[in-house]
């Protein structure tokens, strides 16, 4: 392992002293994908995450550093970014019931405050209803706060709405509905695209979360003939099957869909190309292509370029186009789509 289980030792115990403007608070998305930080192996750091058959040869070590990450980890520096005059950090730890996971993130958010960071953005699984009311608890509980708490939705819609093709007139939208599904499908019926809901609980919830006209482009069908599928996590695997061939399946959920069809196409979950003026990316942001970085963890950045200082967090929501307009300002650009794709 070269050095890099002494190197994810010394992170572990002892803070560096260089104070962060912005920190992503992630974690791990399984014990074994630590090997895919750049303190683990650096070949696959450079690539999307996969998981290796040889990665069981080692499972010593991965329960060595899973025990490191409980003795004295609850939160580790994985990495370091620069861009502009920002100095970015990602914090990780490992995933617990969900009131460890709180009183985890409750820890860092002060940790974070005490450094005199201007924003944390939350990542992954380390926000949502259930858990945390998307950050908003954490708001309620210390309303004194200077750190600004970032669930980075607003942009992850806007993402979604520009990486639908263009002339697109109408989507089907399946899976877990969150702040994130609501506010894509509530813009969506505004701009007059019709969406498609395939399942009736989903289709009532939204439609009873909406109270304007736009609910006129809200449908409940069985059809599968639309070929456009903004999807989230929960997505049945039958319905998936049902997909016409040629499909194109938007996630909105931070984790990617499984790729059950070879005759479809899948984009990666919300998140744009970095400028090259960030400094120091030099691993793959879980599953995303090289130099891309995922929407929540860019929320974060932009809302400290920019000097915003409003949290987004609970239902609250900043304004989509505003934080598309800043984000592409200071040189992120849009995924592409599926080069497969003929849309």
């Amino acid at each position: 392992m070269d050095k890099s289980t002494d190197e994810l030792y010394e992170i572990s115990l002892k803070r560096e002293a260089e104070l962060p403007d912005v920190v992503h608070l992630t974690h791990l998305t399984t014990p074994k994908s630590i090997y895919h930080l750049r303190l683990g192996f650096a070949s696959l750091a450079s690539k999307p995450y996969t998981s290796k058959w040889y990665f069981s040869l080692i499972w010593p070590v991965t329960l060595w550093s899973m025990m490191l990450n409980w003795l004295y980890g609850r939160t580790f520096i994985a990495k370091r970014y620069r861009i502009s005059k920002l100095r970015l950090q990602s914090w990780y730890f490992l995933q617990y019931r969900n009131e460890t996971i709180n009183s985890l993130i409750e820890e860092a958010i002060l940790e974070v405050e005490e450094r005199g960071a201007k924003v944390l953005s939350l990542g992954l699984l380390n926000q949502g209803k259930e858990l945390n009311r998307y950050g908003e608890l954490y708001v309620e509980r210390y309303p004194k706060l200077n750190v600004k708490v970032v669930d980075g939705s607003s942009l992850a819609v806007a993402v979604l709405l520009n990486s639908i093709p263009r002339g697109t007139t109408q989507v089907v939208l399946g899976g877990k509905l969150t702040k994130v599904a609501y506010a894509l499908a509530f813009t969506l019926c505004q701009r007059g695209i019709k969406v498609l809901t395939i399942l009736e609980d989903e289709f009532l919830k939204l439609n009873k979360s909406f109270n304007t006209n736009s609910e006129s482009n809200l449908i409940f069908s069985a059809s599968y003939s639309q070929k456009i599928w903004l999807v989230g996590d929960g997505l049945d695997e039958k319905e998936q099957l049902k997909a016409p061939k040629e499909t194109l399946f938007i996630p909105f959920s931070q984790f990617p869909p499984k790729k059950l069809r070879k005759d479809c196409y899948y984009h990666s979950p919300p998140a744009m190309v970095t400028p090259r003026s960030l400094e120091n990316m030099h691993s793959c942001e879980n599953w995303l292509p090289r130099r891309a970085m995922s929407a929540w963890r860019i929320a974060g950045i932009v809302r400290a370029l920019e000097g915003w200082n409003e949290h987004e967090c609970g239902y609250t929501m900043s304004n989509i186009e505003k934080v598309w307009q800043a984000s592409l300002q200071h040189g992120f650009q849009p995924l592409l789509l599926p080069t497969e794709s003929k849309y």
